[in-house]
């Protein structure tokens, strides 16, 4: 695990200042690094614009790409596009602290900054709270799953003017107060 994050060190010791741009292509050994097993597969390209400052530097993260997920109704796997940005400073400071989503502060003497928890922390946080096959929305997707979902929905109930009697009795209560 440790070998695959260190490819997302970040050595500014000695970088000019101004712009560097750096490219990373995710792929599911990313996330089974931090074992997070909620993607099938993963094809991702992260871009970070690292704006080194005299006393401080910018991150400009951007995401694009797609995940193979399994679908929250069916189960059925698919290709999910995701994008996302993250935006934050980097300071210098006595101690390391990253209590601040957008300020992270780290120890002087530092020469490097590893990346790789900002980069899975955007793309899991640009995930929806539901992921729902494409099939389904548009009506294309033949499933046993969605076949037996329809079977036992509910059927439309002929008596819905029936009152439940507790009803009855709440509503007593309530004109008997007006009254």
């Amino acid at each position: 695990m440790k070998r695959l994050l260190n490819e997302y060190d970040i050595s500014f010791f000695g970088l000019k200042d101004g712009n560097h741009l750096f490219e990373y292509k995710i792929e599911k050994q990313f996330f089974e690094a931090f074992d997070y097993d909620e993607f099938i597969g993963a094809d991702l390209l992260v871009k970070v614009n690292f704006v080194k400052k005299s006393t401080f530097f910018e991150l400009h993260f951007l995401m694009k790409g797609i995940v193979k997920v399994a679908c929250d109704v069916t189960n059925e796997p698919f290709d999910l596009p995701i994008d996302g940005k993250l935006e934050m400073v980097v300071k210098f400071g006595d101690d390391f602290n990253n209590d601040n989503e957008e300020i992270l502060i780290i120890p002087h003497g530092e020469h490097q900054i590893n990346v790789a928890q900002f980069i899975y922390e955007m793309i899991v946080l640009a995930m929806p709270n539901k992921k729902v096959h494409p099939g389904i929305e548009d009506g294309t997707l033949q499933s046993d799953i969605l076949e037996k979902l329809e079977e036992l929905q509910p059927k439309e109930n002929k008596d819905l003017n029936i009152i439940d009697p507790r009803w009855e009795g709440l509503k007593k209560l309530l004109t008997d107060k007006n009254t």
